[in-house]
């Protein structure tokens, strides 16, 4: 269980008791449903949920608040995200050049992998896919036909993000003319801190207010146990209908005051600590983000426009603080800017994230280490989750069942995700990866392990996260190697197939080639403010 500082004192107040479900005369001050909603926390998950439902101040009687303290500090040394995030702000109707600028962001192609399956060896996790389907067929499955055929070509070669990325090259390819160009699919290096303040300026400017303060206490309803109310260390009492606990790893509300309880997988994601500095960039902005696997754990490097983002996960019970700061100090690229920052978190989940009048977004929701850049991404699923459910009429059961319900599947596929990358490897020069190697993992991972390396299947059920490309980029990087393909595409082969083949790899070349470097589109775009 999460527990980030004193266990807040809870008081109960039977007078404004609100039974589940019941309905209320307009007499009762809480009958109007939901007209007040207190986000508690700032940071990227408080201003993300407040700019998302900022809507609702100037087209309902509904307002928002945003609590939080100056105080508090947040990590802020850069933030790596994924495609979905782009259309995130699209749909706030945000300026792309002018945020990239504002929060020296880059863009990114995917995510390179530095000596996972073996020291020495790395391979590239690309957005957007193999090639194209063909009869009905995920490219990677005629690629493993041709491959036993004797076809040498690596897959890579037909990712049109992978070779942008491995030229150091970037554009945005969505106002092409030609059709056979493949588009470049994208997701963005910022920084996290400054994001979160421009997100503040564009929601302040849509009715959120902001109040300042630190909470010292929570009230609930007698009855119901509802969150009546948070009160600030300065006296002030900030009554709500709905909370939305952004409060990190507290949990003041979802944890502290409601006790939602907390499901661990450190048996399956041991690490346990980040040790994480800023440094000084190096001249050249890479257009994607790296990975590079250490003897307990790995490093991160996040390419923002005039500085890196760095960090080292590591886990406690095979390394001491001491010794994964040397690591990552010895490998970070340019000058250090700042004094480490030490890191403690336990990853898992809430077992409820949505408790009675209390929704947990960010960190107050679970951890799932960096690893493939995902905790953006939650919030923003979990924003949208919220937005799907919502009802000014107030709160039901059902709500909080379907948004439990479909979080906890949205957790445990990104967990599998993550534990294919610690599980699939070769290596067995520290006792970390031993235990990585060796370790019983869960039966939804075997079985999409098992289904691959059968002929080369990835069965994805309903809208998970990661695709097809997904999967076989980490499964193949780290050496779960299918024994043959699917048999309904034995049949694809001859002269067309051939030239449908070589024509993609081409248009892949060709649309490189005319690309301007990732610096130059940069300087071009959005240079930072």
């Amino acid at each position: 269980m999460l527990r980030g500082g004193p266990v807040a004192a809870l008081s109960h107040d039977r007078r404004h008791a609100i039974p589940w479900g019941d309905k209320f005369s307009e007499a009762d001050s809480d009958a109007m449903g939901i007209r007040k909603i207190i986000i508690v926390g700032g940071g990227t998950a408080g201003w993300m949920t407040a700019a998302a439902l900022s809507r609702l101040t100037s087209s309902t009687s509904v307002s928002i608040t945003v609590v939080e303290s100056e105080a508090i500090g947040t990590v802020g040394v850069g933030e790596a995200t994924i495609p979905p995030f782009v259309d995130f702000n699209r749909l706030l109707g945000l300026d792309e050049r002018e945020l990239l600028a504002a929060v020296q962001g880059t863009f990114k192609l995917g995510i390179h992998f530095v000596n996972w399956e073996n020291q020495g060896a790395s391979y590239f996790h690309p957005f957007g896919n193999y090639g194209y389907e063909i009869d009905g067929f995920d490219f990677h499955h005629l690629w493993i036909k041709r491959r036993m055929a004797g076809d040498e070509r690596p897959l890579h070669a037909f990712s049109p993000e992978t070779m942008a990325a491995m030229n150091r090259k970037f554009a945005k390819t969505d106002a092409n003319q030609r059709e056979d160009l493949p588009p470049i699919n994208y997701a963005y290096h910022l920084d996290a801190g400054a994001y979160a303040q421009y997100l503040r300026k564009f929601a302040e400017g849509r009715g959120v207010k902001r109040q300042e303060g630190r909470i010292a206490d929570v009230h609930l309803h007698g009855e119901s146990g509802f969150v009546r109310s948070v009160q600030l260390e300065s006296g002030d009492e900030i009554a709500g209908d709905l909370f939305v606990d952004c409060s990190g790893f507290r949990g003041l509300l979802i944890e502290q005051a409601l006790e939602s309880g907390y499901e661990e997988w450190t048996h399956w994601l041991p690490c346990d600590r980040a040790v994480a500095l800023p440094s000084a960039g190096d001249g050249t902005v890479l257009p994607y983000t790296r990975a590079t696997a250490h003897k307990a754990g790995w490093q991160w490097r996040v390419p923002l426009q005039k500085r890196n983002g760095n960090g080292h996960v590591y886990c406690s019970s095979f390394m001491e603080a001491d010794e994964a700061t040397d690591i990552l100090l010895a490998n970070v690229d340019g000058e250090v800017q700042a004094d480490p920052n030490h890191l403690r978190f336990v990853t898992g989940r809430r077992k409820k994230f949505w408790n009675k009048n209390v929704v947990a977004l960010g960190l107050a929701a679970g951890f799932m280490e960096p690893l493939e850049s995902t905790s953006i991404h939650l919030i923003n699923t979990g924003i949208n989750k919220l937005i799907a459910l919502l009802s000014l009429d107030g709160i039901t059961p059902q709500q909080e069942q379907a948004f439990n319900r479909l979080t906890t599947k949205e957790y445990e596929r990104i967990r599998d995700f993550l534990i294919l990358h610690y599980h699939a490897t070769k290596r067995d020069d520290s006792e970390f990866w031993n235990y990585c190697r060796t370790m019983s993992i869960p039966d939804s991972l075997q079985e999409k392990m098992d289904l691959f390396r059968l002929n080369g299947q990835i069965f994805r059920e309903d809208d998970e996260l990661f695709t097809s490309t997904s999967w076989v980029a980490v499964m193949l990087g780290q050496g779960v190697t299918p024994s043959g393909y699917n048999p309904m595409a034995a049949g694809l082969g001859g002269s067309e197939l051939d030239k449908e083949v070589k024509g993609i790899e081409d248009s892949i070349k060709y649309l490189v080639a005319q690309m301007p470097t990732h610096d130059q589109f940069l300087r071009q775009y959005c240079p930072a403010v």
